[in-house]
C-alpha cells in the first residue's frame, strides 16, 4: 500500500504491518518515519532488532533469509533494520525481496529504509512484492507552502509559534533542509522558551544553512528570478562546488534548450519532444517559459561562454572562470550584461 507522508503517521497507530519501505532524499523525514515504525514496534514487543546495511562490504543478500528465519534465544518478535542507501536492491536483492514477502515470517517487522528510487523503479516485481506486503512511503523535499505548513507545525511541536513573515525568514534561511530547520527550531526554543517569536529574534539566531544545489541552480535561472539565481550561485562558490559542475549543468541545459527549440521547428508536437528530453510535468513549466524568453542567439553565446569557461578552468585562458560562469547565469535569466571578449 502506498502512503504519502502525511497519512503515515495515523496508520501507524492503527495496525502494524509486517513491511515498511520508507524511501526519498530529504533524510530528516526519512529517519523520523523509521523512528516512528522501531517505536511502535517495541510497544509492540518487538525487542530484537537485527541491522543489515546493504551494499557494505561483506553484505549478502542471504543475510535476510537468515535474519527471517533465525529465533532469538527467547523467541521474541523482531524487527529487520534493512539500509538501502541507493534506491535499489539490484538482482540478488530483487529476488531476496520477492521471496521474503512471498513468505512472511511470523512475529518480524521488516523495515527498509532507502535512497530515492527511480520513476523506472516503481513499476519493478520487487517494488510490487513489498506494496502487496506492506507499506511504502516515498518522502520528497519539501518546497514552497507546503515548507511553510511544515515549519509551522514543527515550531508548534516545540510550543513556539511566529507570525507568516518570520516563519517565511526562517523558510528561506533552511531551504530546504529540513535537519538544519529542526537544528534552528531546538536552538530557538533553548534561548527563548516556548511562546511566540519575533522576527527579529530569528533573524539574530538562524544562520543560512540553505542546501544549493546545481539544480536550483539551473531552476532559478530558467525562471529567470535573478535574486534567487545569483544568491544560490553565491552559495554553490561558498560552498566549493567544483566549477566544472556548474559548467556541466549549465551547459546541459543549454544545449537540451536548443534541440528542443530545434525539433519543435521542425515541427514535432511538444508533449513528444518533451518526453523525449526528459522534462517531466514538474519541470515544463520552467522550460516552456524559457524557451519563449531566450532567443537562440543567447543559447549560442551561453555556449561560447561555457567553452571559454571550460578553458579558464584548464588554465588555457586567462581570467576568472566564476565570473565567466556568473555572466551565463545572467544571460540565462535574461539579464543585461556588459560586453566582453570572447
Amino acid at each position: 500500500m502506498h502512503l504519502k507522508p502525511e497519512q503515515f503517521k495515523l496508520a501507524l497507530q492503527k495496525n502494524l504491518a509486517p513491511v515498511y519501505f520508507i524511501s526519498g532524499d530529504e533524510p530528516l523525514q526519512l529517519g523520523e518515519m523509521a523512528d516512528a515504525v522501531r517505536a511502535s514496534a517495541r510497544q509492540a514487543g518487538y525487542y530484537n532488532r537485527e541491522l543489515l546495511l546493504a551494499e557494505t562490504t561483506g553484505f549478502s543478500w542471504h543475510q535476510l533469509a537468515q535474519a527471517a528465519d533465525s529465533l532469538s534465544v527467547f523467541a521474541d518478535k523482531k524487527i529487520i533494520d534493512l539500509r538501502l542507501p541507493s534506491g535499489t536492491p539490484g538482482i540478488d536483492g530483487s529476488k531476496a525481496l520477492i521471496t521474503y514477502c512471498g513468505h512472511l515470517p511470523e512475529d518480524t517487522v521488516l523495515l527498509i529504509t532507502a535512497g530515492k528510487v527511480a520513476k523506472d523503479a516503481l513499476k519493478s516485481r520487487w517494488l510490487q512484492a513489498l506494496d502487496k506486503a506492506g507499506i511504502i512511503v516515498q518522502v520528497w523535499p519539501l518546497e514552497k507552502q507546503d515548507l511553510i505548513d511544515w515549519l509551522g507545525q514543527r515550531l508548534q511541536q516545540r510550543g513556539l509559534s511566529a507570525d507568516s513573515e518570520g516563519i517565511k525568514i526562517l523558510a528561506s534561511r533552511i531551504e530546504g533542509n529540513l535537519l538544519a530547520a529542526a537544528q534552528e527550531i531546538e536552538k530557538l526554543y533553548v534561548l527563548y522558551g516556548a511562546g511566540k517569536l519575533s522576527t527579529g529574534q530569528i533573524l539574530d539566531v538562524v544562520a543560512d544553512n540553505a542546501r544549493y544545489d546545481v539544480f536550483k541552480l539551473i531552476d532559478a535561472a530558467l525562471s529567470a528570478n535573478a535574486k534567487r539565481l545569483l544568491r544560490v550561485f553565491s552559495g554553490l562558490q561558498a560552498e566549493n562546488i567544483p566549477a566544472p559542475v556548474i559548467l556541466w549543468a549549465l551547459a546541459r541545459e543549454a544545449r537540451t534548450l536548443s534541440k528542443i527549440k530545434l525539433a519543435l521547428k521542425q515541427g514535432q508536437s511538444k508533449e513528444l519532444v518533451f518526453r523525449n528530453h526528459h522534462i517531466w510535468d514538474k519541470r515544463k513549466r520552467l522550460v516552456n517559459d524559457a524557451l519563449g524568453r531566450l532567443p537562440d542567439a543567447d543559447l549560442n553565446r551561453i555556449l561560447v561562454l561555457g567553452a571559454k569557461a571550460d578553458r579558464q578552468i584548464k588554465g588555457q585562458q586567462s581570467g576568472d572562470a566564476w565570473e565567466t560562469l556568473r555572466t551565463i547565469c545572467l544571460l540565462f535569466a535574461s539579464m543585461p550584461i556588459l560586453a566582453e571578449p570572447l
